[in-house]
């Protein structure tokens, strides 16, 4: 099976719509590919940071919260590096 183009590109895939919010492209619906591309886009330098940056707004609800999240942030962090690892 060929894969498409935007297969794993996440701007593609899942662009920054006109409200400022990312949005999921319309034929990406009918695509037999899509979870697996979506899920190959969020795994990307990109996907990753997108991912950072939520984490950043997301409320921190009481010592709970903040520990999931910093825990959350440093796997992150240690997907960040091995995307570094694999690109060299």
């Amino acid at each position: 099976m060929v894969k498409r183009d935007c297969f794993g590109v996440l701007n593609k895939v899942f662009p920054v719509g006109e409200e400022g919010l990312r949005e999921i492209v319309r034929a990406c619906f009918q695509c037999p590919d899509r979870v697996s591309c979506l899920k190959a886009a969020l795994g990307t330098k990109e996907g990753l940071e997108m991912r950072s940056q939520n984490l950043d707004r997301a409320a921190s609800g009481g010592m709970i919260g903040r520990l999931r999240r910093w825990s959350q942030k440093k796997e992150l962090h240690r997907l960040m590096q091995r995307e570094k690892v694999k690109k060299k």
